[in-house]
């Protein structure tokens, strides 16, 4: 089985945290948010992974071999293909071309999940959904009452349907997948302006492809600063038990943690009260603080701080009276 991962978008909903590193690295619990999609792809997979395609944009090599090491760490070969200007979905996906056989999954990396299932990869096709309030904002998809998908809607003015893609999928036929995807590209076939991958499902599914859901326990954005830090949260509520969130490399001195509370290695946290909620990561110094649902990333400095729902980035400065803020890499604020 082979994972495609579009991730070339800039994330600017998420700036200036995305300014100086790609929102699917952004850390969440410890972790990139790409590594940890992969991750939970992985455990539902039902079979080995052989190969991770990344899908990028000008992200420089050192993200590249980290994303390489990702895939290797799952006992995976890692590729990296690029996209130069976003022209939709389906052009997205469509950039792994040459990765497009057997059976994948393709899984956009601005989103977490929670599943309990196995993937049923004898089924032609499995699109992993989830009922939303508003599904206007999303592709959604019909179903009949035997629980196969009639129709894939590209955001409806109308109510179609509340059962909302998230944005992974598997296929069976990597190579149908990629003619549809081709055809849709040769002929500038478009949705509200772009290449969407809702338009290649329908053509499978008129030519004989049956297409069931997967349905999530959770489905996490990781889309702005507020909902980064929910996700953050949810997360550490998740793994609590599953990982090891306190590093032993790092250094608590007269601290009160709240659990759920990751602390990476290197990490110095004195005379705080920290957490829940709370990931700080390595080499960060935290000093006469008190910080609940706050996410900090690496070698930063937050001093006699009470914050919340706040996002911090790597080599930042914090030392003042503001509750909630965020402030990407290299700022300081005091």
């Amino acid at each position: 089985m082979k994972i495609i991962v579009p991730m070339a978008g800039r994330g600017s909903r998420l700036r200036p945290h995305t300014l100086t590193i790609p929102k699917p690295l952004i850390p969440i619990a410890g972790k990139p948010i790409v590594q940890r999609l992969v991750e939970d792809i992985v455990k539902v997979a039902g079979e080995k992974v052989d190969e991770i395609a990344f899908i990028i944009g000008d992200f420089g090599k050192e993200v590249e071999a980290n994303l390489k090491s990702i895939a290797e760490g799952l006992g995976a070969k890692g590729s990296i293909y690029y996209q130069d200007e976003p022209l939709g979905t389906a052009h997205a996906i469509l950039c792994a071309k040459e990765s497009m056989q057997g059976n994948l999954v393709v899984a956009f990396a601005d989103t977490l999940f929670r599943a309990d299932f196995s993937l049923d990869t004898a089924s032609d096709g499995v699109i992993w959904t989830k009922r939303v309030e508003n599904p206007k904002a999303f592709g959604v998809v019909k179903k009949n009452t035997e629980g196969v998908i009639t129709d894939f809607v590209e955001k409806p003015e109308t109510f179609v349907s509340d059962e909302a893609i998230i944005g992974i999928y598997y296929f069976k036929d990597g190579e149908f997948l990629r003619d549809e995807l081709q055809y849709l590209l040769d002929n500038d076939i478009r949705d509200k302006g772009e290449y969407q991958l809702t338009n290649a499902l329908e053509n499978m599914k008129n030519k004989g492809s049956q297409f069931t859901s997967g349905t999530v326990n959770e489905w996490m954005d990781c889309g702005n600063k507020n909902v980064t830090v929910e996700t953050n949260g949810k997360i550490l509520g998740f793994i609590d038990g599953e990982e090891e969130l306190i590093s032993p490399e790092a250094k608590l001195d007269n601290c009160e943690i709240i659990a759920p509370v990751f602390i990476g290695p290197g990490a110095k946290v004195s005379n705080s009260t920290i957490g829940p909620r709370v990931s700080i990561g390595a080499g960060t110094v935290v000093e006469n603080s008190k910080l609940s649902d706050v996410l900090i990333q690496e070698d930063s400095q937050v001093l006699n701080a009470n914050l919340s729902n706040s996002m911090i980035g790597n080599k930042a400065k914090f030392d003042g009276n503001f509750s909630e803020i965020s402030i990407g890499d290299y700022s300081v604020l005091e």
